[in-house]
């Protein structure tokens, strides 16, 4: 019986080596790490492909409008270098002046008159404006008693300088008393300029 045991013991562990698998048991992969290190492999690729499609900023689209210089208006004024040159820069462009001693070429101030009397009332001006007056210049009613007034154009081209004689037709009021009419030069496009020109008169 001595002689049997160890016969036995060495059948059982030639079948338990038999049963025993022929490679080596592996351990037990980390599923945490596995799920870790493909998160890296995923980010890393976008972030490759994201730097190589990254897009070009494109020009704009809409062309910038350029901002127009402002114009400044300049109605009755103008700059002329020949005045510029003489020391008045920014003169008027249309001016006037009177002398008092020979304003009134025709009905000086305060004449009588019958009701209903139509006459024709002159004044002298000269051109002191750094403008030429020509077609289209006349007499503007202002204010006062009309008397039917009818300003009668310019005839002739009036130089910076010169003097020129402008008239208006008119009518004596039908009424008894004093009056008085006021006119005034203006431009062909009607913007008046100078002095006023009045005429005065007494209709008794």
């Amino acid at each position: 019986m001595k002689t049997k045991l160890p016969i036995m013991a060495l059948t059982s562990i030639l079948i338990l080596a038999a049963c025993a698998p022929a490679t080596p048991i592996e351990p037990t992969p980390d599923v945490l790490a596995i799920r870790t290190s493909a998160a890296y492999t995923v980010v890393a690729e976008f972030t490759l492909t994201a730097s190589a499609f990254t897009p070009t900023a494109l020009p704009p689209t809409e062309t910038p409008i350029p901002e127009l210089p402002t114009e400044t208006a300049t109605l009755a004024f103008a700059t002329d270098p020949t005045q510029i040159a003489l020391g008045t820069p920014g003169a008027p462009c249309n001016d006037l002046s009177i002398d008092n001693n020979t304003v009134d070429v025709t009905i000086l101030d305060g004449t009588q008159m019958t009701p209903g009397q139509e006459f024709v009332k002159t004044w002298k001006i000269k051109n002191t404006g750094i403008c030429t007056w020509g077609e289209g210049y006349g007499l503007l009613y202002l204010y006062g008693e009309r008397m039917n007034g009818q300003p009668i154009p310019l005839s002739v081209v009036v130089e910076v300088g010169q003097e020129v004689e402008v008239s208006v037709t008119l009518k004596a009021p039908d009424q008894v008393g004093s009056y008085i009419s006021a006119w005034q030069m203006a431009t062909a496009s009607g913007v008046p300029f100078g002095v006023e020109l009045n005429c005065k008169i007494i209709v008794q």
